[in-house]
Order: structure tokens, then sequence, then C-alpha cells
């Protein structure tokens, strides 16, 4: 078996793994990377067992695991900003069922990602940058809907990433390059709901015909029902 060069978290999330077991195969996987497994609880050691036992074998020579869609570095980026905001959104205090928008945008965007499975390429990746304007467009939209119950709260889009590179040198760039905080509008009950459907239905359309790897994709639009691997517990 080929050893990895970084944990396979996202595999264990997309079989279904709880958030805070993922979490922990992460945290044990890199502790047992700088001080080695003797150094482990055995019951720490026990899970990693379970975790890595779980995940597929990755194959070596000319017939490399090919990455998942989860390794990408598109869908990392767009994943590390969801997770951002979800951090920033636990001081907003908000009421139960709120949602920023911007955070509804990039989890309908990564959902798709994961129903129709695209390359994701250099190809892929540079006309996915036509989906910076929709975003824009669509978040700018939402800020008369945060009147409707919602909020409209202040976000640094540049600083979580800024932070990032401070430790990590990565070539992400920013979802917005303004400087500062920004308006960041928050939906609620009814309003999230239909502002949740109206990104369903352009992105969806959009991702598929812009992305060059699903320019033959027979496969249908995911029904309302269908849910990211790893979510439909959550």
């Amino acid at each position: 078996m080929a050893k990895e060069l970084t944990h396979r978290a996202d595999e264990l999330q997309a079989l279904g793994w709880s958030a805070e077991d993922v979490a922990r195969y992460a945290e044990l996987w890199d502790y047992r990377q700088r001080w080695g497994a003797m150094n482990l609880e055995r019951e720490d050691r026990l899970f990693l067992r379970k975790a890595e036992a779980a995940l597929p074998a990755i194959v070596t020579g000319k017939a490399a695991a090919k990455k998942g869609i989860r390794e990408k570095s598109y869908y990392r980026w767009l994943q590390f900003h969801l997770d951002a905001m979800t951090q920033a959104e636990q001081g907003f205090a908000l009421a139960e069922g709120s949602r920023g928008a911007w955070a509804i945008l990039l989890d309908e965007e990564l959902r798709l990602l994961d129903y129709y499975q695209p390359v994701l390429g250099l190809p892929d990746t540079l006309k996915a940058k036509a989906f910076d304007a929709v975003r824009a467009e669509m978040a700018a939209d939402a800020v008369s809907l945060a009147a409707d119950g919602g909020a409209l709260q202040q976000y640094d889009f540049k600083a979580p990433l800024e932070a990032l590179k401070a430790e990590d040198n990565n070539r992400w760039r920013h979802l917005l390059d303004q400087e500062g905080t920004q308006p960041y509008p928050v939906l609620s009950g009814a309003t999230a709901t239909s502002f949740r459907q109206q990104v369903r239905t352009r992105l969806g359309a959009l991702v598929r015909e812009t992305l060059p790897s699903l320019a033959e994709t027979e496969k249908p639009a995911p029904g309302d029902d269908w849910v990211r691997p790893g979510e439909a517990d959550s």
C-alpha cells in the first residue's frame, strides 16, 4: 500500500463518518506523523486502524489512485471558504434556520460538484471563474431579502485566506477582492429556503453548461432530496 502524504479525512466524510470522528482521525493522523504511533494511547491507535481500514486502498504504480472530487484544489478552495463562513456565523448569534446567502451559494455549488463529479482540471477551473460574477450578483440580490426576518452582517472575505497563506503558502484566490468587511446578508425561514431554490436552479444549469468535462453528461439534475455525501444525517 502506498504511504499517504496527507490524511484522507475528506474520504471518511464521504463515507458517512461523523464530523467529530473525521476531525479526530485528522488530528490523530497528524500527531502520528510528528511523534509516531508509540506515543498514542492504545484507544487512539485502535481508532486510527479502524479509520484506515475503512478507507479504500491506494493503488501504486501506473494505476495510481485517481483523485476524488473532494481532493481537487477547486473543491477544497470552495470548502475552505464555506467553513470560514460557517465559523463566522457561529459568532453572529443567528436564529435557528438562518444561513448566510454566501454560504448557501457555496454549499449549493459544492453539492453540484459532488453530484456531477466533473474532472476539475485546468479547463474546468478556468471556465469556473465565470461563476464569480454570478455568486456576487446573487449575493447582492440577497441584501434586500435580508430585511425580511434576516439580518445584514459584516464579513471580511479576505481575512481567512490571508491567515492561511501566512502559515501555508498556497495559490488559492479570494472570493472577493474588496478590502475590509463587506455586507454579508443572512436569510431566515422561508426566505432562506426560497433563495436556496433559486441558487439551486441557476447554478445547476450554469455548472452543466460551463464546465468542459460535463459537456456530454447525460446525468439529470439532482432531485431536491439529494444531499452531499456525509450530510444525510447532519
